[in-house]
């Protein structure tokens, strides 16, 4: 069945190409005549060249637009989802074990190796009744106070 349908293929072409293209006939013609028709023939060569040139373009960058098309659909389809990842709890030294595989053998205490910062005591202000501040502020006096200060 392939090889009779392969048969017709050739067939159907080889008609097509009868009726598109007619016989050439070359017998009887002088040297200028033979030199208008091989002119013609390059010229008509050129075209569909021209014509097979254009096309190709076209198809190529319809092919890109459907590649870039596909692209934003798997894109909003999600099909690309990052997974939840969950919050694992594990000690250093089970990490280190698990990281370093048999390497690891001593246990590393790393708060031995931070150092230790003293804090400092913020200075309190002592908390005093705030009518005696207003009633020693007010007037000249408290002025001369704060320009003092």
């Amino acid at each position: 069945m392939l090889q009779e349908e392969t048969d017709q293929k050739a067939k159907e072409r080889e008609v097509a190409l009868k009726e598109r293209i007619p016989p050439l006939v070359t017998s009887g013609l002088s040297l200028q005549d033979l030199l208008d028709l091989c002119k013609d023939l390059h010229h008509k060569i050129e075209v569909v060249d021209e014509e097979w040139y254009d096309i190709s373009l076209k198809v190529s960058k319809n092919d890109k637009e459907i590649e870039n098309m596909n692209l934003k659909i798997t894109e909003i389809q999600c099909k690309f989802k990052k997974p939840t990842l969950k919050r694992v709890k594990i000690s250093a030294e089970a990490m280190l074990s698990v990281l370093l595989g048999s390497k690891h053998k001593e246990s590393i205490d790393f708060k031995a190796n931070l150092k230790t910062v003293k804090k400092e005591e913020e200075k309190k202000e002592e908390v005093t009744d705030w009518r005696k501040n207003v009633e020693a502020m007010s007037g000249m006096e408290g002025r001369k106070k704060l320009f003092d200060a």
